[in-house]
């Protein structure tokens, strides 16, 4: 095997490891405090880039196999602390909040209209707290017209 497909397969391993947490620290800290239904799995393949994942892998394959072990070490664990650092519940839930939710929104339904903040976007539902009724709402995407 050719040190280049090395460098990029070793570069896709140490990424999906630091993924994996990263998503981890998102999930306890942010889907599990806010009580929203949606699995581990499917948080972690909807919200992927694939752009960031590539540039991270060819940087963190490269760096591995190319340079000084202490570079690498030095790379690949503070790339590790601030990967675990998710998991940590303030760090996790202040992530979770850039990454997924959308303050301010109105939402049009075919007979009701909501005002408040998106917590998640999922692939059929929108878990939605509403500032009038002061609760989290489990809307049908298939219902709301318009943008959001």
């Amino acid at each position: 095997m050719s040190k280049v497909v090395q460098a990029f397969l070793s570069g896709m391993f140490f990424t999906f490891i630091l993924d994996f947490f990263l998503f981890l620290g998102v999930f306890e800290n942010y889907i599990k405090a806010k009580e929203i239904d949606v699995y581990y799995n499917i948080l972690f393949a909807d919200h992927q880039n694939l752009f960031i994942f590539l540039f991270f892998s060819i940087i963190l394959g490269y760096i591995t196999l190319y340079k000084e072990t202490k570079l690498s070490l030095i790379v690949i664990g503070t790339l590790s602390i601030i990967s675990l650092s998710t998991l940590i519940p303030p760090i996790g839930s202040t992530l979770g909040e850039a990454l997924l939710m959308k303050s301010d929104v109105e939402i049009h339904m075919i007979k009701y209209s909501y005002s408040g903040d998106i917590l998640y976007d999922g692939r059929d539902k929108i878990t939605f707290y509403d500032y009038n009724f002061k609760k989290v709402l489990h809307l049908d995407k298939n219902q709301i017209i318009g943008e959001y």
